[in-house]
């Protein structure tokens, strides 16, 4: 299927506001999906750990350790696991990593498409929506041992509040009342967080507490990678609010990470 001389869309083309994925697929484009092979037939890929994010008065905060794995080695110490996805959302990733950072390309892609064709950003519930559906399209690859299950964040520019969304790797959606986490260490993390979490805390006070809790999933868990002060590795961290995302000021990541690390000595 192409398109007309007059640059109209063909009869079979999405209407305005649908997936630019579906869009691409009409046009005859559909993306191809190569499984890649390891050594004595198994998959080999690197996999990120931990991510999490916790509301706060006002906004929500995402973070993540930066250690990817390859079954019992370390594969990258600086991986990157929390995205902007928009002004006002974010997204973790957890799983196999070069599928996850493709599917949070493609989202990305997918807000821009919809908030050009239709000039206002979807709402925070039909992004989540979204999202589940690229989860739920990796089924396939989740059979072979390649899941991608990530968390997904942001403000709520309706209610004025943040709010957090966790998915399994079929696809399905649930909203999380304060925090939510995924990954290899998200039960240490939420363990940690269910003594910790202050739902009326400040910005700064759930920068803190996202920090300990890695740092508690790290004390336990080998695939999760805690701050490294010596090199110089510290969380990915993002807040939104009101005003939109941004990075966590990394003087407050490396306070917040020498406290949390002073109390597991």
């Amino acid at each position: 299927m192409t398109i007309s001389s007059h640059g109209h869309l063909p009869i079979g083309a999405p209407i305005p506001g649908s997936s630019f994925t579906d869009l691409i697929s009409s046009l005859g484009h559909a993306p191809a999906v190569e499984v890649p092979n390891g050594r004595d037939g198994k998959l080999e890929a690197p996999h990120g750990t931990t991510v999490l994010a916790l509301r706060y008065e006002g906004g929500v905060v995402m973070a993540g350790d930066r250690q990817a794995t390859e079954g019992y080695l370390v594969a990258h110490r600086h991986i990157q696991k929390v995205f902007s996805t928009d002004h006002f959302s974010a997204v973790a990733i957890a799983g196999t990593a070069g599928l996850a950072v493709e599917m949070v390309r493609l989202f990305q892609t997918e807000l821009e498409h919809y908030e050009k064709i239709e000039g206002t950003r979807l709402s925070l519930d039909g992004k989540a929506t979204f999202l589940s559906r690229l989860v739920r399209n990796q089924l396939p690859m989740a059979f072979q041992g390649l899941a991608v299950v990530p968390l997904f964040a942001g403000f709520d520019e309706i209610s004025g509040v943040g709010r957090v969304f966790s998915f399994d790797v079929v696809g399905g959606r649930y909203e999380e009342n304060d925090y939510g986490s995924t990954g290899s260490g998200s039960r240490l993390a939420k363990s940690y967080l269910r003594t910790a979490y202050q739902p009326d805390g400040t910005e700064q006070i759930a920068v803190e507490t996202a920090v300990g809790a890695l740092v508690a999933a790290a004390d336990e868990d080998t695939a999760t990678g805690g701050p490294d002060l010596i090199r110089g590795i510290l969380p990915n961290i993002v807040a939104i609010d009101a005003d939109g995302i941004r990075d966590v000021d990394e003087g407050l990541i490396r306070s917040a990470a020498e406290t949390a690390l002073g109390g597991v000595r």
